[in-house]
């Protein structure tokens, strides 16, 4: 009988206790973890992965060229708890053979339900109010105190409709939208036909909409994306709403379109960078809701994401198909 080759596995954080059991199980395996909620500091990264064979990781990890230099020949697989790859740097990943695995589609209901909870909070000033009631502001009714904005008879577009932006517009769509418009790389009549969603140029999305939802990919095309002209272009008392990555909107323009009254509110659950220091000047505007990228925190999606993970990796390392591979 031959033994049994053990390879080395680094795990960057603690991850749910369901994907750390799937590892955990793995007789083939040997797995070194940074036993912190908190990310790794960089030098301890670079040993840790020193002749590891696989690598699970989390969107906040990023895996340059040096760290894969650190690596070694071993690597050969890197599993990312993520559905996001922007922190991976692919074509370095692409030219040593490394496979990728990712969590695609676990996430989207978590991460629609947290959009359409954003924008309802942005769009009917929640914060505001919870914090009007708690230091004494709320005296008596008036018509025209803390009045926001309603999706009944509106106008939505989004910002890509894939998987999450598909999933946000079937929630949305029961409180009376309208009408939809999407962008993106191309129309997708097929699966647009659900909401009637109409395919239209990102300026034209822009001006026509009551509440803009990002929800694409981050790419070289979409970054910066919503900048000082996207802004411009969207009516004075729409709302804006990014739960994509926080590097698809310029920040400085968002103050200003905010600031200025050029648009009427946002809700970010992504910014750049995360976590967003204190004393960032969005943080100074009420008319800003800002979430620390809870997209997918429910602890459901969580475990089964970190399962997906370890699933990943285990069948990468073993030589076999991934649950979920991204193509390189």
């Amino acid at each position: 009988m031959r033994p049994l080759r053990v390879m080395k596995v680094f795990v960057t954080r603690r991850i749910p206790p369901e994907g750390s059991a799937a590892l955990a199980r793995a007789a083939d395996c040997e797995v070194e973890q940074w036993d912190s909620d908190e990310p790794i500091p960089r030098e301890d990264l670079e040993q840790g992965m020193a002749g590891a064979h696989g690598l699970l990781c989390l969107l906040s990890d990023r895996i340059d060229k040096k760290l894969l230099d650190a690596a070694g020949a071993n690597l050969k697989v890197i599993s990312t708890m993520s559905v996001g790859v922007d922190h991976l740097a692919l074509d370095e990943i692409k030219k040593r053979g490394i496979r990728v695995g990712y969590t695609p589609g676990v996430l989207t209901d978590a991460t629609a339900e947290l959009a359409v909870s954003l924008l309802l909070t942005t769009c009917r000033r929640l914060p505001e109010a919870i914090e009007e009631v708690k230091n004494g502001g709320w005296t008596s009714w008036k018509p025209l105190w803390m009045c926001g904005h309603g999706l009944s008879q509106s106008t939505v577009g989004i910002v890509g409709l894939g998987r999450i932006g598909q999933a946000i517009a079937r929630r949305l769509k029961p409180f009376g939208v309208q009408r939809f418009l999407y962008t993106g790389r191309q129309p997708r009549p097929q699966e647009a036909a659900e909401f009637q969603a109409e395919f239209v140029s990102t300026p034209e999305l822009a001006a026509e909409s009551d509440f803009i939802v990002v929800a694409c990919s981050l790419t070289l095309a979409t970054r910066g994306l919503c900048n000082r002209d996207f802004f411009q272009w969207m009516k004075k008392t729409a709302v804006f709403i990014n739960i994509s990555r926080g590097e698809v909107v310029d920040q400085d323009d968002l103050y200003q379109a905010l600031a200025s009254g050029q648009i009427a509110a946002a809700g970010l659950d992504v910014t750049t960078p995360e976590p967003l220091p204190t004393n960032h000047p969005l943080l100074t505007l009420k008319n800003c809701v800002i979430l620390p990228h809870i997209g997918s925190a429910t602890y459901r999606t969580r475990n089964i994401m970190s399962v997906l993970a370890a699933d990943n990796l285990l069948a990468g390392l073993r030589g076999e198909p991934m649950p979920n591979e991204l193509k390189l």
